[in-house]
């Protein structure tokens, strides 16, 4: 959670969520796993496999805000 700057927001499929929640419910909570495929945009843009208990194994793109002291701001997610 360090890595994110304070107030960091996220979006999932288009829908603004809440951040704290969702990280637990898709990620901690439910065994995340991501594997990148491709990377653009020096690493703030992924085409990843995900995965967790909950939904199984997708095909998802992340797009991340980095602030200038390296803190992500944003990031954006959903099926690929």
């Amino acid at each position: 959670m360090s890595l994110l700057a304070p107030g960091a927001t996220m979006s999932d499929d288009g829908s603004d969520r809440d951040l704290a929640e969702w990280i637990d419910r898709e990620i901690f909570s439910s065994n995340g796993h991501l594997e990148v495929d491709n990377e653009s945009s020096g690493g703030r843009a992924l085409l990843a496999r995900y995965r967790n208990d909950t939904w199984g194994e997708m095909r998802t793109r992340w797009t991340f805000t980095v602030e200038n002291d390296g803190r992500i701001s944003r990031f954006e997610t959903g099926q690929a």
